[in-house]
């Protein structure tokens, strides 16, 4: 494990350890304007939602490392406190990534990274079109603390790409298509088989009451353990002695038997399947086999 003590390493140095850990970050492509009404348009990572009633937005376009000035983004939002927050997609990545460049101030960034500006509803900033997800706000809130100048805004408007929407109006996380960003120059996409869904934790019977022969397996994992700790409670003796005809059972118990294999380690493999298909009901009953054939 490498240690590192912040104020006796260089921040910027730090920074590269903190943007690769801390991720992958959510992308606010945020467009603001000036008091003489220019526009700018720059991404941020160091975003997230923050608030629920009212909803809150906040932002970080964090001082520039070799002047310690403020960003176009910082000043804009002193002189106009209100800004749109538009969500990015894989679509748009390398048009954001073009409006991320150190343009002089007063340069429409719309104009140079080819994106779409369209007119707000109840904030002076343009959305941008492209976006399926776009907030406008009003700021409330600009707090600076060293390097850091944090934006805090209120959601007042919102919309939303009817393209990602399912039957309930809702938005439907396998039609989006997010992109997201990580340390250096890498970015992740949240799309296919890297989206997955964990089911909303009750409280269960919890890792520490289950069995020492399951809970010190040198098969199933940290996360097979989560999994069986989110039940309620333990099966029935009668369930267990039901499932033990399940033909998969009995061929378990066979190859055991004829295999000359350890049974407690075929059960544990088969549950660690199970589990790995959500099917966390069998996994226990499997498990527990090892009770009844002891």
């Amino acid at each position: 494990m490498k240690t590192i003590d912040p104020s006796e390493t260089d921040p910027r140095f730090f920074y590269k350890y903190m943007t690769s850990s801390v991720a992958p970050r959510p992308i606010a492509l945020v467009s603001s304007m000036d008091a003489a009404g220019r526009v700018n348009l720059s991404p941020f990572s160091f975003f997230n939602f923050v608030g629920i009633d009212p909803p809150i937005l906040v932002f970080a376009p964090n001082k520039r490392a070799a002047d310690k000035t403020n960003k176009h983004t910082a000043l804009n939002a002193y002189e106009v406190p209100e800004v749109a927050i538009n969500l990015v997609t894989n679509a748009m990545v390398h048009q954001i990534s073009l409006a991320s460049a150190e343009f002089e101030r007063g340069v429409n960034e719309f104009e140079k990274s080819g994106l779409t500006p369209l007119p707000s509803v109840k904030v002076a900033p343009p959305r941008v079109k492209e976006s399926p997800a776009q907030f406008e706000c009003k700021v409330i809130d600009i707090r600076e603390h060293g390097s850091m100048v944090l934006i805090i805004c209120e959601v007042v408007m919102a919309h939303f790409d009817t393209d990602i929407l399912d039957e309930n109006g809702l938005i439907d996380q396998r039609k989006t298509d997010w992109i997201a960003r990580l340390g250096g120059d890498w970015y992740a996409r949240a799309t296919g088989d890297a989206l997955f869904e964990v089911p909303r934790p009750q409280v269960g019977i919890g890792v520490d009451a289950l069995p020492a022969a399951i809970r010190n397996s040198n098969i199933l994992t940290g996360n097979d353990l989560g999994r069986l700790g989110s039940v309620k409670a333990f099966p029935s003796a009668d369930d267990v002695a039901t499932f033990s005809t399940n033909p998969e059972i009995q061929r378990i118990i066979d190859e055991a038997r004829y295999g000359c294999q350890y049974l407690p380690d075929l059960l544990h493999l088969q549950a660690h399947r199970l589990l790995a298909e959500g099917n966390v009901t069998e996994a226990w009953l499997t498990l527990m086999q090892s009770e009844i054939s002891a």
